[in-house]
Order: C-alpha cells, then structure tokens, then sequence
C-alpha cells in the first residue's frame, strides 16, 4: 500500500521533477543490475580455482590461475570505478552541476566579449569544460589501471612520461575534432528548418565515413608507429588469400603496439577499392619485441633454428613466446576477412545509421518540450547543446540499453559467421590454435557465468567456438 501511495505521489508531482526522478532511477537501476551480473561472474572467478576436464587439453594450469587472478583484479576494479562513476554522475545531476557549467561557459564568453546571443560559441565552451573535468576526474582510475593492474599482469609497456604525454596529446586530438563538428552540427540544426533532423543526420553519416576513413592514415599514426609489414612469405600469403576472396587489399601494415601494451590485436580499414590491413606486432610471433626480451632474459640466442640451446630453455621459451606463427596470423585474417566477405561491416553501418536517424527524429520531436530543460536546471533557456546531452545521454538510455544488448547478441552471431567463413578457407585447425594462443596472451578466463556472458560478451566464449570448430579441425 505505502509502495503504491509513493508512485501516486510521484505522478502528482510536476512533470519536471517526475522526469528527473525517472532519469535517477533508471540509471541507478542499470547499476544495481551491472553490479548483480558482475557478482555472479566475480563468484566464477572465485570458486574455480582449478582447470575443468574439458579446458585441460588447451590450457595449462599456470595459465588458468594467471588468467583467474587477472580478471578477478579487473572485475575488483570495475565495481569500484562503476560506483565512482555512478555516485559522480549522481552527485552532478542533484546538485545542478550541468546548468553551473553552462553558466561559467558564459561567463568565460563575456571575458571574451561574446554575449548570449553567440549559442554555439557558449556550447564549445562547455564542451572543453565538461571533457576537461571528465579527463580530470578520470585519470587518477587510468593511472592505476594501467601501472597497477596491467603492470602487475605483465601487459603494461608504458613508462608514466609516455602515459602523461599519451593522454595530453589524445585530449589535444580529441577536441581538434570534437570541437568543429559540434559547431557545424548545432548550426545545422538551428538553420536546418523543420526537416533540420535530415540534415543533421546526413552530416554524421558524412563525419563518421571520413574519420573511418581517415583514422589509420592521419589520426592512429600519432599515437603509434605503423610501418608496412616486409615482403617475405607471410605478406604473400596475406595478399594470395586477399585476392582469393576478392578483398581489395592495398597495404598491409604493422602498428607498434608494444610500445604500450602486450595486448593484440588485428584489424582492416578502408572503403571501396582501397582496404588495408592493420596487425600489432604482438600479434606476430616473428616480429614481437616481446619475444626479443624473452629470449634475452633466457640467454637463447634468436635463431629461428635455435641450435645449441638445451631442451629446458626452448620449453621454457616456447611457453612464454607470445604472438602466432604465421599460419595462425593467416586464419585470424582470415576470420576478419570473413566479416568483409559477409557483409558484417556493411550491415553494422547501415543498423548505426537507421538507428542515428531515429534518435535525430525522435530529438525533433523532442526538442520542443520545456519540461525536460527544466528537469534539469535549465528554466529560462534551451540550448541546443544541453537539449542534445539531456535527450540522447538521458532520456534514450532505456532504448540505449535495450539496442546495446541486441547489438552484443547479433555480433556474437556474426563472430560465428566469420570463424565458419575461416573454416571454408581451410584455416579451422590453425584458427583453433590461435584462438587458444590469444586467449593465452591476453590472459582471458574461458569459464563464465551464462547471465554475464549473454549480456557482455560480444564475442562468444572461447570454448563455444573451439566447439564449433573442432570437426572441421579433425578433417
């Protein structure tokens, strides 16, 4: 009766704050169930301390508690950087921190001699504010994430000098674009008439096509080394299987990425005639810097024959050795290729845009409504900026959650898709080495919790896809 009489006080109360109350809520809702998940996963990590018989044939047991004792720090970690987060973002709302900074973005305008009337000019103000304080306020977590966690488990690569210069120069690039693509949208939008939403959307569509395009080029090489992997037999090979499936393959790089992590990773790039494949080099046994240091910690000179070295120092190398052999490298291409051959890339881009045109549409018919600026300190203006944040981060975020856990189920599916494609290639048997060897070297823990995995994991769990591989493997 008292739960019931509660949610009749709640209606009676003024649509604004019914909004705002319903936005606390909500959000709140999503971490208490986040953190649920967590804790059944967080128990997996707990209570299975020893490899299960049907692990036992592709994990060892040192692996197994490694992988164990890095997840269980992780998911440690994110239950306390999630509730940071949450009680900031709470602390925000309550206290009316959004309309303040608005304020002070005035008032830093007027220095300026820029009155109300220069909207856009206020709103990048804010922007620079707002992305300031959240790089602030989110470093100190970066900080020990990196040097205390993956420092801890071996991944860490980076000195602080290199971490501190890292995040400068990505803050700098960051609003280098940020920062004149808000403007050009919110013009758009104030210029753009009753079908502004059209044009809007167009201009994302334009935005993200371009930066795509231009990432790997112009954006990622300011952060990391990328230099054309040397001809040799796996560069032939990676262009005969390209070719074989008609990818129109132009390049094929390596990116430094040890430099920053042991991590790996693969991926391509490009529109119409002119892809490019991306690989780090921990991903490539022959060309990890890592291995270097491995062998030179055991005294094995770095021969590819390894003559005169004894039995117990190859052993012990081979186990420690990170990256795959080149066959390897080839069915993980193969498994990304897959996607490119089967649509995946062009199906995620055209549900991102049907989904960027319904939000702009629904923001249309949004934007009108005095209510939500109130509910949230906005009482005598509206601007666009802050009607943009309030609607799409607050008031789509059930629709968000719903589209999130849609999009992970689809991208397992398609996961799927692209190792049957690797399958068709020949490459199943090399494929389930390398998946073993990549889970190995990102330490990743192959026993889940079903609820946690059907709602994160967007990639299937690693012994589902040895499963489906495992008769392909033994033809």
């Amino acid at each position: 009766m008292g739960m019931w009489a509660s949610l009749d006080a709640m209606w009676e109360m003024p649509a604004e704050k019914r909004i705002f109350g319903a936005v606390l809520l909500f959000s709140w809702t999503v971490y208490l169930w986040e953190s649920f998940l967590a804790q059944r996963q967080r128990r997996i990590y707990k209570t299975t301390t020893h490899v299960p018989p049907e692990l036992g044939q592709i994990m060892d047991s040192e692996t197994f508690e490694k992988s164990r004792l890095y997840q269980l720090d992780k998911s440690t970690f994110s239950f306390w950087s999630g509730l940071y987060s949450e009680i900031e973002g709470t602390l925000i709302l309550l206290f009316g921190g959004i309309p303040y900074l608005w304020r002070l973005s005035g008032r830093f305008c007027g220095y300026a001699g820029f009155g109300p009337e220069y909207e856009i000019t206020q709103s990048l103000v804010f922007l620079l504010l707002a992305t300031l304080f959240s790089a602030l306020t989110g470093l100190p977590w970066s900080l020990y994430n990196t040097f205390v966690i993956e420092e801890k488990h071996g991944f860490n690569q980076q000195t602080l000098g290199f971490f501190m210069k890292d995040a400068v120069k990505k803050f700098i690039v960051t609003q280098c674009i940020l920062l004149p693509v808000s403007s050009l949208l919110l013009y758009i939008i104030k210029i753009g008439g009753d079908y502004f939403f059209i044009y809007a959307w167009l201009f994302t569509l334009v935005v993200s096509l371009v930066l795509v395009t231009i990432y790997a080029d112009y954006i990622a090489p300011l952060f990391d080394k990328f230099t054309p992997l040397p001809e040799g037999k796996l560069k032939q090979e990676i262009e005969v299987m390209a070719k074989s499936i008609d990818f129109p393959l132009t390049k094929v790089y390596v990116v430094e990425g040890s430099k920053r992590s042991s991590h790996s990773n693969a991926y391509f790039y490009g529109f119409f005639k002119n892809k490019r494949i991306v690989l780090f080099d921990t991903l490539l046994e022959e060309y990890s810097v890592l291995n270097k240091d491995i062998l030179e910690e055991s005294g094995m000179e770095p021969r590819k024959d390894g003559e005169g070295d004894s039995e117990e120092i190859k052993a012990k190398v081979k186990n420690k050795k990170q990256g795959c052999k080149n066959e390897e490298v080839l069915a993980v291409l193969g498994h990304e290729l897959g996607h490119w051959k089967l649509g995946h890339t062009v199906k995620n881009i055209i549900i991102s845009q049907m989904n960027s045109f319904l939000c702009f549409f629904l923001f249309a018919v949004l934007i009108g409504r005095k209510e939500l600026f109130a509910a949230f300190g906005f009482h005598t203006s509206q601007p666009t900026l802050i009607g943009l944040l309030i609607i799409f981060q607050f008031i789509f975020s059930p629709y968000n959650e719903v589209l999130s856990f849609c999009l992970t189920i689809l991208s397992r599916r398609f996961e799927f898709q692209a190792d049957a494609f690797a399958k068709k290639l020949g490459k199943a048997k090399d494929l389930y080495s390398a998946l073993i060897k990549l889970n190995k070297d990102n330490l990743g823990f192959p026993v889940s919790d079903w609820l946690f995995s059907m709602w994160h994991y967007s990639h299937p769990p690693l012994l589902e896809r040895l499963q489906a591989l495992e008769n392909s493997k033994q033809d």
